[in-house]
């Protein structure tokens, strides 16, 4: 992997497809970045097949991290994948200038292709948005996607603005993130009638295999820290066009997100992530389930009903499956 911002790295396929985890970002119980459990998760979704990996996303819970943390979680990607699959480093601040800069600052890191939303606090408008974009792709030598995150960002983009910032080259790639699976369905269809000009992944973990089956390029499930061998099975299923199998792994992952909903009342940063990092501890895949400051770890009755939804989806995967 190539660090240097004048020689940007060439390890993207011909075109980014299938299982892309956002990774979480394990933490110290001193709220530092644990480098050394990053770099062996890594290592544990490589070996579970993934295609690509995506640090510094929501799930990597990007907007806790000051610049030198997530300098630091790049890096330490970067260097843990050694080239074996793309990674995809996300940029996320408040206005085209400053996503710019982080862009910069990843391509410098190492990574294959950079994941910018809309801004996070700007309000602009349509043309404003496309421009954010541009402004974006031409601050950097790697291909850029689009996050679509309304949920955290301002002036989402609409499927026109997106094909057609493809169509100009300054877009790769759409990482839908919108909880929209009619958005997300109108797109697939005007991505393919303009040639298909965007890999379009679906980050909804519960609709993977229909989104799949309708011509996404793939997936970036937030649950795939948890049992990325299972979105990998599905991922092959579909492309298999096996939708009987398909259907059968998506079940069984959606068995296993109940972990989110175990969780009692808590911000949605806390429940989310939080429930994620407490089964990757109940499955031996990370030591703490610490989380950046100021959300706090699940306390222990959360813990013990997330425990108890992992334990119930072990007993009753079928021999092979999860973790």
């Amino acid at each position: 992997m190539n660090s240097s911002t004048d020689s940007p790295t060439t390890n993207l396929p011909t075109r980014l497809h299938g299982v892309v985890p956002p990774v979480v970002t394990p933490f110290t119980t001193d709220g530092d970045v644990d480098t050394a459990t990053l770099r062996t998760l890594v290592e544990h979704l490589l070996a579970e097949g993934v295609h690509g990996v995506f640090p510094l996303g929501s799930t990597g819970e990007v907007a806790y991290l000051t610049d030198t943390q997530r300098r630091l979680v790049l890096e330490t990607v970067v260097e843990a994948v050694a080239g074996r699959v793309p990674v995809l480093g996300g940029c996320i601040d408040l206005t085209a200038a400053r996503v710019a800069e982080q862009a910069r600052t990843a391509q410098g890191a190492g990574v294959d292709a950079v994941v910018v939303t809309t801004p996070l606090y700007a309000l602009n408008d349509a043309g404003e948005v496309a421009d954010h974009f541009r402004h974006v792709r031409s601050a950097v030598e790697v291909p850029v996607l689009a996050y679509d995150v309304p949920v955290r960002a301002h002036g989402r983009p609409g499927l026109d603005t997106l094909v057609n910032l493809a169509l100009e080259g300054v877009l790769a790639g759409v990482k839908d993130s919108s909880g929209d699976d009619v958005s997300f369905r109108r797109l697939l269809r005007a991505n393919r009638e303009a040639g298909s000009p965007l890999a379009l992944f679906t980050g909804h973990e519960l609709m993977c295999d229909a989104m799949l089956l309708l011509g996404a390029d793939g997936l970036v499930p937030g649950l795939g820290n948890v049992d990325a061998g299972g979105y990998v099975r599905l991922y092959d299923a579909a492309r298999a066009g096996d939708v009987e199998r398909a259907v059968v792994e998506q079940e069984q992952l959606a068995q296993l997100f109940e972990i989110v909903f175990a969780v009692g009342a808590r911000s949605a940063d806390a429940r989310g992530v939080g429930a994620f990092k407490t089964a990757m501890v109940e499955l031996g895949l990370l030591p703490s389930a610490a989380m950046a400051a100021p959300v706090r770890a699940l306390d222990l009755a959360d813990q013990q009903a997330v425990a108890a939804v992992v334990r119930q989806w072990r007993a009753l995967a079928p021999e092979g499956a999860g973790v």
